[in-house]
């Protein structure tokens, strides 16, 4: 069964299993005697099950395919942009008063993680619904760590480029004696090391935010898109959940996993240096975990000299809290808002913390995690290179003082980085050029499109003063948004890999 399995076309068998999962929703919607999302869902599990089955039996009696990582990259692509076709159809079923267009935004929102929801309205979504969206977030959050692993890593693509010693898209040159294992067996192998360790997360912080207070589907949703850095949530946010602060500090300490993940990749600075403390990613986190909030904490006396009403301790913490949190959830492009956060903005008097939101989600998180953005590896080396260009002024002849790995992120690594931050901020212009060309103002565009690039879609409810109702923006501006959210996902450097020539000629 493996064997035929590893036979078919990686996008088949990801349709495959978005099929088997709607058994899910629509048991739940069954047990809820919500009969009409639970037919929706069954029915359309069946079809696909069908048609995929249908399909594998059809491609099975032809050659052979060709087993590789540009192959694979490209069903991620069609996984992406195509599969929420399909994904839509029981969303759009069950709630029935929407249009498929919305349904499909909403999918490939879940999907690729970005999280940026269409239907915001207390009540609007079933709970059932509210579930689908969690899980297609979680599912789309375990792909980006199994495809980072037996996909992206083996192309030097999504931040791996700045540590290898190949050409972003091809292959490095260090098995060039061995026999390199296919691409379906890095697929299984990985997906065997990481879901037990992705399930069993999720588990732990769905028991501890039951613990706290949650409702079992609140607290399943969060703890799925905490995993994720989805940002999905069935209660409109962390502020309306039941669990308080502790939970906040529950997916506080679980969003750490989305500054860096050591759990594979051989091809990396940290080893050379092993030790959570001793990688880039981490560390550069942690410095914008803790130094954003202090600067947004000590703003209260330096910046606002016109507050003479005293605050209490309380008010202080409270503040600090929703700095931190906040900080560490948009870092991690996941946009969960404490529900202090409020207070943080009032207690340093700043009136454009949308600003501070959206460089965080530039930023991003650590590589091969689920979190987007331009990554962490990515700036440190720009910080790596632009230091040895400070000391180069002072000292044109000085050595650089580090070995080998770190020359090579400071030099190919860096001018490689910075490459990939020239098409992000060109992605950045040409979206945002493209939303103004479509009739949206000029501050929302720029939102839409960070939250795009970023996969940070609760940017459009916290960036801007006035939240952008996604509901209201034309047809081709959603399909524009969509596009955004793909490039985001798999960014543009992928994009380019699947122009190469071997691609199409296979």
């Amino acid at each position: 069964m493996l064997a035929y399995l590893a036979r078919l076309p990686l996008f088949l068998i990801l349709a495959g299993i978005a099929a088997l999962a709607m058994f899910l929703p629509a048991f739940h919607a069954l047990l809820l005697e919500d009969h009409t999302i639970a037919r929706s869902f069954f029915y359309t599990g069946i079809l696909g099950l069908a048609l995929v089955s249908l399909t594998g039996v059809a491609m099975s009696t032809g050659p052979r395919r060709t087993d590789n990582d540009l192959a694979n990259l490209f069903s991620l692509f069609l996984t992406y942009s195509v599969l929420p076709l399909f994904l839509a159809i029981p969303f759009y079923e069950g709630l029935g008063t929407t249009s498929y267009l919305n349904a499909y935004v909403e999918m490939v929102s879940s999907l690729t993680t970005t999280g940026a929801t269409l239907f915001d309205e207390p009540g609007r979504l079933r709970d059932s619904l509210h579930l689908w969206r969690g899980m297609i977030g979680w599912l789309g959050g375990l792909l980006m760590w199994v495809s980072a692993s037996a996909v992206l890593a083996q192309l030097n693509l999504g931040g791996f480029e700045v540590t290898a010693t190949a050409e972003p898209g091809q292959g490095g040159t260090r098995f060039d004696r061995f026999e390199r294992a296919s691409a379906s067996r890095r697929l299984g192998r990985a997906t065997v090391t990481l879901a037990p360790v992705y399930v069993g997360l999720t588990v732990i912080m769905w028991l501890c935010l039951l613990v706290g207070g949650d409702r079992p589907l609140v607290g399943l949703v969060h703890a799925m898109s905490t995993m994720a850095t989805s940002g999905i949530s069935a209660v409109g946010g962390l502020q309306n959940a039941q669990s308080g602060i502790a939970g906040e500090a529950v997916i506080f300490l679980f969003l750490t996993f989305a500054l860096s993940r050591l759990t594979f990749s051989s091809d990396t600075v940290t080893t050379a240096r092993p030790g959570l403390w001793n990688d880039p990613e981490f560390r550069l986190g942690v410095i914008m975990v803790v130094g954003v909030p202090l600067a947004l904490f000590a703003r209260h006396w330096l910046g606002t000299l016109d507050v003479t009403e005293g605050q209490s301790w309380l008010a202080a913490f409270q503040a600090l809290w929703g700095g931190a949190f906040s900080v560490l959830s948009f870092l991690s492009t996941t946009g969960f808002e404490s529900a202090y956060w409020d207070a943080a903005q009032d207690w340093s008097g700043l009136e454009t913390s949308g600003l501070i939101l959206m460089g965080l989600a530039v930023m991003g998180g650590g590589v091969a995690t689920t979190a987007g953005g331009v990554k962490l590896l990515r700036v440190y080396a720009l910080y790596l290179a632009g230091t040895r260009e400070m000391e180069r002024l002072i000292h044109p002849s000085s050595v650089g003082r580090a070995g080998a790995r770190s020359r090579r992120i400071r030099r190919q690594g860096a001018f490689v980085a910075w490459i990939f931050f020239m098409l992000f901020a060109l992605s950045l212009a040409f979206l945002s050029v493209v939303f103004s060309a479509l009739g949206i103002g000029f501050e929302q565009a720029l939102v839409l499109s960070v939250a795009g690039l970023s996969t940070t879609g609760p940017l459009t409810h916290s960036a801007l003063e006035v939240p952008i109702n996604l509901l209201t923006i034309g047809p081709w501006a959603k399909l524009t948004f969509c596009a955004a959210m793909v490039i985001g996902r798999l960014e543009t450097l992928a994009i380019i890999a699947l122009l190469n020539p071997g691609l199409w000629r296979d």
